[in-house]
């Protein structure tokens, strides 16, 4: 069976994005820094070297619509596999040219849903602070892999700015590298 799994690397002090976090500057400043850990896109050796593995083999994707829209929906492809955005909103023209990318108009449980179904065996992966914060909200979120990067950004978007009540985790794995604590949560239900 599939897990969703939320994949953010994060700031000490919560960001994960910059300041001037927008379109023509996805990520906002410093945002490479967070990204640092995993080096120059080929795969690391070692525990990494599995991390990597884990965020480059989902079945499918849930990514929130700013983070899509940002990045221009990855090309139409990101690994090959279905991607779906929750959004009220219809999307833009150039979704149309991206088989990929299919807008779920009806909430974060009929994204996870579908996205669940296209993922078969495989995990689902979850991109998108706001995204992430409704997945927790509606119990569709089973799972947390933050890179705790050793940095204080300060200032950015926060990846838990507002969640409805508290949310208890349960630590899986703890992975310590000189780069990053990669820490795995499983969602306590």
């Amino acid at each position: 069976m599939s897990a969703s799994v939320l994949f953010m690397s994060m700031s000490l002090d919560g960001y994960i994005a910059g300041p001037n976090d927008e379109v023509g500057n996805p990520g906002g400043d410093a945002f490479d820094r967070l990204h640092e850990w995993y080096g120059d896109f080929s795969r690391p050796s070692g525990a990494v070297g599995e991390l990597w593995d884990e965020w480059n083999k989902p079945g499918s994707i849930v990514a929130g619509r700013r983070t899509v829209e940002q990045i221009d929906h990855w090309g139409g492809d990101n690994h090959g596999v279905p991607i779906f955005v929750p959004s009220h909103r219809p999307p833009g023209p150039s979704v149309a040219n991206y088989p990929l990318v299919t807008y779920v108009r009806d909430g974060i449980e009929s994204a996870m849903a579908q996205a669940k179904a296209a993922a078969g065996e495989l995990n689902v992966l979850m991109l998108g602070a706001y995204t992430a914060q409704r997945a927790l909200e509606a119990g569709v979120l089973d799972e947390l892999q933050i890179h705790q990067i050793p940095v204080l950004f300060g200032g950015g978007r926060r990846l838990f700015e507002l969640l409805p009540a508290q949310i208890e985790l349960e630590i899986v794995r703890v992975i310590d590298t000189p780069d990053a604590t990669h820490i795995r949560y499983r969602v306590r239900r």
